[in-house]
């Protein structure tokens, strides 16, 4: 197995040069040269297992035995998957009139991100032990992705962890996740912007060849192909368990499933349009809240981003620049690099671009979508609870939103995507006039001491966060090379 960059310009390379790059050095995203397909008699083997053993299935086709054997990569998922809080690691909710619920937010940070994040991070620290060396993560977060990777990466030897996230935009429960690791090789910045100004500061620095190759620099936002590819088992998951495939003719055709995803920056929709790739007959629903580009795109072609990205109650999918869906065009546009470097060096320029209509109607072929305000998270929280009684966080409730107003045939079963606890957003919850037990590891977030560093609005802003970012780097990297603690 060998990855390529969706900009044309990398071709050959292995998992383990892609596990520590990010984003490719043409400023592409890797992708695997080739995507395995699964056979129906294969998904039928697959049922029954549980999804640590699924995800360890997943990971083997994408990384070769010479580089992680299977002995090994069977005991590192296992580690990378114990303390959830369920013992299934994840769980579906069967609730009322077809209502089925994927929760994957049973870790340590209650969001779906801890699921591929634990796993990514013990591939990582699997090399560096060997390699005995060490790396640098630059993560930008817009709530979760950066609470799952401290989480995951904290008191590790190798890996410094240098997160950064839009201060006054996330959630109390977000931000303590991060702010209150005192670990060494823990470094929490708070930007007074966007999850999309974050982004584009990084990008700057991960432009930097002689930076990156100097302090091993790397990302674990969605951008590492290691994140995706865990993300394919949940769908394998939900799709052998909701189905209804074991009822099938053993040499029929196998059931669709439609599957809803609450999304921002594309990254699980992205691995859901790969297992789609994989054989897998999934009918796929993107739904987006008031930062609406993926709806936009799909329905009218047009790929801009708003004049401002709009603060929502579903705060970790307010994203104007949906980065994974050049992973999406790259497999619809038969891989062809050109066209997709054109498409994403012209967006990132001037934030905006005109889908060819061939181009529309190839992604309104394989990916629905809808947006859902404010008003209509609280309502579709509400209705919930009134038929089930369950809470659902906002987020959860973009997709299940779905539910309430597009009805459909009772022949296709759907599962809807639960990105993380109600927990995380009391504010919400409140709103809708519910009430939510908080877990006893949340109340104790607000008794711990924090520690961070601000990022102010500036009139060069993105150059200052730069520099500001790479000198805290390059600090870093040279206590590392005394062998003494960064924070004394």
């Amino acid at each position: 197995m060998q990855y390529c960059s969706t900009r044309g310009g990398v071709h050959g390379w292995d998992f383990h040069d892609v596990l520590f790059s990010g984003y490719a050095p043409d400023g592409g995203m890797f992708m695997p040269e080739s995507v395995p397909v699964l056979s129906p008699d294969t998904l039928r083997s697959w049922r029954g297992l549980t999804y640590t053993q699924l995800v360890v299935e997943v990971a083997s086709l994408f990384i070769p035995t010479q580089l992680i054997p299977r002995q090994d990569l069977e005991v590192l998922v296992g580690e990378a998957l114990t303390g959830f809080s369920v013992p299934e690691v994840l769980r579906i909710a069967r609730l009322k009139e077809g209502l089925s619920v994927l929760e994957l937010f049973h870790g340590d940070t209650l969001a779906f991100k801890d699921l591929a994040m634990t796993c990514t991070v013990r591939f990582l620290n699997y090399f560096l032990r060997k390699q005995n060396r060490r790396a640098t993560v630059l993560v930008g977060t817009s709530g979760d992705t950066g609470g799952s990777a401290i989480q995951s990466a904290k008191g590790l030897s190798g890996l410094d962890v240098v997160v950064v996230y839009p201060r006054g935009r996330i959630t109390p429960v977000q931000e303590k996740h991060m702010i209150t690791c005192l670990d060494d090789n823990v470094h929490v910045f708070a930007a007074h912007g966007s999850a999309d100004d974050i982004d584009r500061t990084l990008r700057r620095l991960f432009a930097d060849q002689d930076l990156v190759r100097s302090h091993g620099l790397m990302s674990l936002n969605s951008v590492n192909w290691s994140r995706v590819m865990i993300q394919l088992a949940h769908f394998i998951y939900a799709y052998l368990e909701l189905s209804g495939m074991e009822q099938a003719e053993a040499d029929g055709d196998l059931p669709e499933l439609e599957v809803v995803v609450p999304t921002g920056g594309a990254g699980n929709i992205a691995a859901g349009y790969i297992v789609k790739q994989m054989g897998l007959p999934l009918k796929l629903v993107a739904m987006v809240n008031s930062n609406d580009i993926v709806h936009r795109m799909v329905t009218t072609g047009d790929f801009s981003m708003a004049a401002n990205v709009t603060q929502t109650l579903a705060p970790a999918i307010d994203i104007q620049d949906p980065y994974n869906m050049e992973r999406m065009f790259w497999l619809l546009l038969s891989r062809d690099g050109a066209s997709v470097k054109n498409m994403m060096e012209e967006f990132q320029q001037s934030h905006r671009h005109s889908l060819p209509e061939n181009h529309r109607k190839l992604l309104s072929q394989v990916l629905s979508t809808g947006t859902v305000t404010d008003e209509g998270i609280l309502e579709t929280m509400r209705r919930c609870w009134e038929e089930n009684q369950y809470v659902l966080c906002p987020h959860t409730a973009v997709a299940v939103w779905h539910h309430y107003h597009c009805p459909h045939s009772s022949s296709l079963n759907r599962c809807y995507i639960a990105t993380a606890s109600p927990a995380k957003f009391q504010a919400a919850v409140q709103r809708a006039g519910l009430t939510f037990d908080l877990p006893e590891a949340v109340l104790a977030l607000d008794k711990l001491a924090t520690r961070y560093q601000n990022l102010e609005r500036s009139l060069n802003w993105c150059k200052d966060w730069e520099d500001r970012l790479r000198e805290k780097i390059q600090s870093v990297s040279s206590a590392r090379k005394t062998g003494g603690n960064y924070y004394r």
